[in-house]
């Protein structure tokens, strides 16, 4: 590659905020409720407190934040399979899933974590 070309190639993680000493609360929610992997921080990290969750190439990190306020606007968009199973599920679970406008090519809802921060499910049509 020549030394003056870059290029964007793919989104390694997403990070949200959560308030300090709430990581079982994301655990419960993550690994439970929308059934991610908990990954290790790596040691220098987790000091920091927060959490990391995956699943295949998805990412998803949880920092913590002293002053914490939740992203209700600014969100992740997960691609999932079996949206309609999925929304009973949340409701199952004590999460209600909110819905939008109708995105062309797309059934969708959002969902919000323990903390406030939203997040958008999305399964192609």
């Amino acid at each position: 590659m020549r030394e003056d070309h870059f290029e964007l190639r793919a989104l390694d993680h997403v990070q949200l905020a959560m308030p300090p000493g709430e990581e079982a609360k994301a655990r419960a929610f993550y690994v439970q409720v929308l059934g991610l992997s908990e990954s290790p921080k790596p040691p220098r990290l987790a000091a920091r407190g927060g959490c990391w969750f995956e699943r295949g190439a998805l990412k998803l990190h949880l920092g913590v934040e002293s002053d914490f306020r939740p992203a209700r606007k600014a969100h992740p968009a997960l691609l999932v399979a079996g949206l309609p199973a999925f929304r009973r599920r949340l409701l199952d679970l004590g999460y209600p899933p909110a819905e939008d406008e109708p995105l062309e090519g797309y059934d969708r809802c959002y969902v919000t974590d323990p903390f406030g921060n939203r997040i958008e499910l999305m399964e192609p049509l």
